[in-house]
C-alpha cells in the first residue's frame, strides 16, 4: 500500500514538472495610462532616469535608497542603480533605445533580493490632445520562476505597481513639467 502511494505521488510530481517545463519561456506584463500632456512634455519624466524619483512607484520603497547616476546624463546611455532595504532590492537599469518622444527601451538587472534580467518599454503615442504611455516590462522566465507562477503570475507581481507608478506619472506630468530631481 506505501509503495502504492509513493509511486503515485512520484508520478504526480513528475507530471507537475513536465507541465511547468511546458509553460511560457517568458512573460510580458502591459499597462496604458492616457496623459492629458503632449508626449515631449512626458518624455523628460521617463528617458532621465533623476526623474524617476517623482514617480516610480519602487522610489519609496526605502527611505535610505542608495542611488548612483552614471553613463550619459539622459537617454541612450545612462544608467541607474540602486541598492536598499529587502524591499526595494538591489540592480541597475540602462536606457538602451530613445527615440524622443516616443519611445525608450531599459535593459534592467536585478541582483537583490533575486536574480534577473528584464526589458522595459515605454511608449508614447499621440491620442487626442494627450499622450497614450505604454509601460512594458518583458523577458525570460527560468524553470524556477514558471513554478512559481503557479501561485503568483507575474502580472499580479508586477501589474499593481505599473499602475501606481503610470497614475503617479500622469499626475506630475499634468501638474507642469518639473525641474529634474539630483
Amino acid at each position: 500500500m506505501l509503495t502504492n502511494a509513493l509511486i503515485i505521488l512520484g508520478l504526480a510530481i513528475v507530471a507537475l514538472l513536465i507541465y511547468v517545463a511546458m509553460r511560457p519561456d517568458t512573460f510580458r506584463v502591459e499597462r496604458h495610462v492616457v496623459i492629458d500632456r503632449p508626449a515631449d512634455a512626458i518624455f523628460a519624466l521617463i528617458d532621465d532616469f533623476h526623474n524617476w524619483r517623482l514617480w516610480s512607484p519602487w522610489e519609496d520603497l526605502d527611505p535610505a535608497l542608495q542611488r548612483n547616476y552614471r553613463g550619459s546624463p539622459r537617454g541612450l546611455g545612462a544608467i541607474y542603480e540602486w541598492e536598499g532595504n529587502g524591499k526595494a532590492g538591489k540592480g541597475h537599469m540602462e536606457i538602451t533605445r530613445d527615440e524622443a518622444p516616443r519611445h525608450v527601451t531599459i535593459d534592467l538587472e536585478f541582483l537583490r533580493p533575486f536574480k534577473a534580467e528584464n526589458n522595459a518599454a515605454f511608449d508614447l503615442e499621440p491620442q487626442g490632445a494627450g499622450t497614450l504611455v505604454t509601460w512594458v516590462i518583458y523577458g525570460p522566465l527560468p524553470f524556477m520562476s514558471k513554478l512559481f507562477g503557479l501561485f503568483v503570475s507575474m502580472d499580479a507581481l508586477i501589474g499593481r505597481d505599473f499602475e501606481r507608478g503610470l497614475q503617479k506619472l500622469k499626475t506630475v506630468a499634468e501638474q507642469g513639467q518639473p525641474s529634474p530631481v539630483v
